[in-house]
C-alpha cells in the first residue's frame, strides 16, 4: 500500500466544505473517545477518563483530537511517526492495529497506544490513534508503576510497535503474551478490546466522510485546515512580547534519594517563533521520575496552547511556530533503560517551567503556579468480601494559581491530566473495601494568599475496612518545592500523603510504593493550594470578608496576612482599623 501523493489533492475547495469536513473529522475523534469510555473494563478509563484519542496523517500531523489527557495528546504524533518509520506506508493493510507503550511516543508503560491505518482505496489517508492507561501491565509491583523502580525493565511489559491485529485477525501470540504478563487479565484484555473497537468506529466515520466528499476533497480540506491552524496561531505569537525569559526550579526527588533534580528553561519569543530550551537541566535520574521526549513535547504543547489559543480545536498547524530543544539523556529526554513509571513528575514540570518563566510578563494569559503533580495513587489488595484482587487507580486534583483579576480554581486536576475526573465516592465504596471519612477542600488556606488568592487543594481519606488490609502506591510531587506565586503573591504549601493509624498517630510522605495499610488505617491525601497573585495587602477587604465567611481564611489569617480586621460577632470589616493596620504594614 502507498500513502497519498500530491496528485491526489485538489487545488481548490470552498471554505464551507472545508469547515464541514474538518468538523466531521473532529466529530470522529470525539466519537472514538466516547466509545472507549463507554466500553472499557477498568474504572481508570470509564470513570477517570485516563486516555486520549486523535486522527493523525501519515506524515505525523495531528488533524483532529478529542479533549482527553493533554500529556497523551501530543504523544500521538510521535507514536504514528515511529510506527510509520518501522513499517513504512507499504507495510500496512486494512485491519492492522499496532501496539506501542515504550519510548516510541511513550509516557510510562501503563499508557498503551494503538495506531491503525484508515484506507481510501489502496491509500492510507489517516491513522486512528489512542493512548489509554491499562490498569496492570506487569512489572515488579501491582499496578506496574512504582516510585522506587530504577529500570524500565522493572516496570512491566514493553510493546515495541507490534501488530495486535493483522488484516483484521488478532495476533493470538501477542494477545497471549499480554495475558500472561498482567495480574488482572480480564480487566486488561477488556480495555484492549474496547480501545481497538473505538478506533474502528472512528475509521468508519472517516470512511463516511470520504464516501460523501471524495478522497481528493477530504485530503485538500485537511491540508487547508492545517494551514488555517498555523495562520491563526502565528497571529497570536506575533502579539506576544518579544524577549528571552528564564526559570529554574527543582523536582523534589527521584524516589530513590532525597536529592532534588535541577531543571531550567529558556524561552525565546520572536515575531514568528516561540523557542523552548531545557538545556542545563539535570541528567536522567536513577528513580522513575524521568520523562521520554514525546511526553515532554506533549506537555510543552499544552503550555504553548495555553499561551496562544487555549479554547481552539487543535491541529498540527497550531504548533508550527513552536521550537523545542531537549538534550538527550536529561530528565526531560530520558532514554532506555531509564525508569519512567512516574514520568509525570518531569513531564508536567515541562509545562510548568516555561509557564513560570512567562507568567509575570503575560498575566492576562498565564496564572501563578498550580499544584502541578498528578498526585497519582494506587490502592490495592485482596477484597475479602468477594475473594478477588482489586486495584484503584486515580489522580488527585488540587489548587490552581491565581491570575491578574481572578482567584485560582479549587480542586482541578493538573495541567497534564486535562479532562480526567475523580471517581465518585459512591462507586469507590461500592466496588472496593474502602470508606471515605472525608473528601473536602483543604481550608482554611494557610498559603497561596495574594491580591488574588490561589485555589484550594483537597483532603481525602481512604480508610481500609478489609481484614487482609491493603497497600498504597503514590507519587506526590511539588511537596518540597511548592507552587509559586507571582508579583508578590504567596507560594502554595505543597502536596503530601499522611498515613494515619487506627490510634490516630500519623506519618508524612511524598512517595510510597506498596505501603502496607492495616484494616482500619487511613491514607490521607492532601493536595496543595495554588500560588497567589499580587500583594495580599491589596486584596479588597470585602473579598477577604467573603473568604472568611466561606471558611477559606480565619479571622487571624485575615489580620496577619491581608491586614483586614474582621468583627467576628457581626461578621463585618472594621474599615478604619483595616486602613490603619495596612498602612503600618506597608
Amino acid at each position: 500500500m502507498s500513502e497519498t501523493t500530491p496528485s491526489d489533492v485538489e487545488t481548490d475547495i470552498d471554505p464551507f466544505t472545508r469547515e464541514v469536513i474538518a468538523n466531521a473529522l473532529q466529530s470522529a475523534a470525539e466519537e472514538m473517545f466516547i466509545n472507549l469510555g463507554r466500553t472499557a473494563k477498568s474504572s481508570v478509563i470509564y470513570e477517570t477518563l485516563d486516555y486520549a484519542c486523535g486522527l493523525v496523517d501519515p506524515d505525523g500531523n495531528v488533524v483532529a483530537q478529542a479533549n482527553g489527557v493533554p500529556g497523551f495528546l501530543g504523544t500521538l504524533k510521535y507514536g504514528v511517526e515511529d510506527v510509520v518509520d518501522k513499517y513504512g506506508t507499504d507495510g500496512f493493510e486494512p485491519g492492522d492495529v499496532v501496539l506501542v507503550n515504550d519510548y516510541s511516543g511513550g509516557t510510562h508503560l501503563n499508557d498503551v497506544a494503538m495506531v491503525a491505518p484508515v484506507f481510501a482505496g489502496d491509500d492510507i489517508v489517516l491513522f486512528t490513534a489512542s493512548k489509554a492507561h491499562w490498569t496492570d501491565i506487569g512489572g515488579k509491583d501491582p499496578g506496574s508503576w512504582t516510585t522506587d523502580a530504577t529500570s524500565v525493565f522493572q516496570e512491566g511489559l514493553q510493546l515495541p510497535m507490534v501488530k495486535l491485529y493483522e488484516g483484521g485477525a488478532i495476533n493470538q501470540h501477542v494477545r497471549d503474551i499480554i495475558e500472561a504478563n498482567t495480574r488482572m487479565p480480564a480487566m486488561t484484555l477488556g480495555d484492549m478490546q474496547a480501545q481497538e473497537a473505538s478506533m474502528d468506529v472512528a475509521a468508519d466515520r472517516v470512511g463516511e466522510v470520504i464516501d460523501k466528499y471524495g478522497k481528493a476533497t477530504v485530503l485538500q480540506a485537511m491540508v487547508e485546515y492545517l494551514e488555517w491552524g498555523e495562520q491563526l496561531v502565528r497571529e497570536e505569537v506575533e502579539a506576544l512580547p518579544n524577549g528571552t525569559y528564564t526559570a529554574t526550579d527543582a523536582i523534589d526527588d527521584d524516589g530513590i534519594t532525597d536529592e532534588p533534580i535541577h531543571v531550567e528553561v529558556t524561552v525565546t519569543i520572536t515575531d514568528d517563533a516561540v523557542e523552548v530550551d531545557f538545556t542545563g537541566s539535570d541528567e536522567a535520574a536513577t528513580g522513575p521520575i524521568n520523562s521520554p521526549y514525546a511526553a515532554t513535547a506533549s506537555m510543552v504543547r499544552a503550555f504553548f496552547q495555553a499561551l496562544t489559543l487555549p479554547d481552539a480545536n487543535t491541529n498540527e498547524g497550531f504548533f508550527a511556530p513552536l521550537e523545542l530543544t531537549v538534550p538527550e539523556g536529561t530528565v526531560f529526554n530520558a532514554t532506555k533503560p531509564a525508569a519512567i513509571g512516574t514520568d509525570w513528575e518531569s513531564s508536567t514540570m515541562a509545562a510548568d517551567l516555561p509557564w513560570q518563566a512567562l507568567a509575570p510578563h503575560v498575566p492576562e494569559k498565564l496564572a501563578a503556579g498550580h499544584f502541578m503533580s498528578v498526585c497519582a495513587t494506587i490502592v490495592g489488595g485482596h477484597d475479602d468480601r468477594h475473594d478477588e484482587d482489586f486495584l484503584v487507580i486515580e489522580p488527585q486534583p488540587g489548587g490552581w494559581g491565581a491570575s491578574d483579576g481572578r482567584d485560582g480554581a479549587d480542586v482541578l486536576v493538573c495541567v497534564g491530566d486535562g479532562d480526567t475526573l475523580e471517581m465518585p465516592v459512591e462507586v469507590m465504596e461500592t466496588r472496593f473495601p474502602l470508606l471515605f471519612d472525608q473528601f473536602r477542600l483543604n481550608t482554611p488556606q494557610e498559603t497561596g494568599h495574594g491580591e488574588y488568592r490561589g485555589g484550594s487543594g483537597l483532603v481525602q481519606d481512604y480508610t481500609v475496612y478489609n481484614e487482609s488490609g491493603a497497600f498504597l502506591t503514590a507519587s506526590f510531587g511539588r511537596s518540597k518545592h511548592p507552587p509559586w506565586g507571582v508579583n508578590g503573591g504567596q507560594d502554595g504549601n505543597g502536596n503530601h500523603i499522611e498515613i494515619v493509624a487506627a490510634d490516630g498517630t500519623s506519618e508524612r510522605h511524598n512517595k510510597v510504593t506498596t505501603y502496607d495499610l492495616a484494616d482500619g488505617e487511613t491514607a490521607r491525601l492532601v493536595t496543595s493550594s495554588g500560588g497567589g497573585y499580587g500583594d495580599p495587602l491589596d486584596r479588597d477587604p470585602e473579598r477577604v470578608l467573603d473568604d472568611y465567611r466561606d471558611d477559606y481564611v480565619t479571622a487571624d489569617i485575615a489580620r496577619e496576612v491581608y491586614g483586614v480586621v474582621i468583627n467576628e460577632d457581626d461578621q463585618t470589616v472594621d474599615h478604619a482599623a483595616t486602613a490603619s493596620l495596612r498602612e503600618a504594614r506597608r
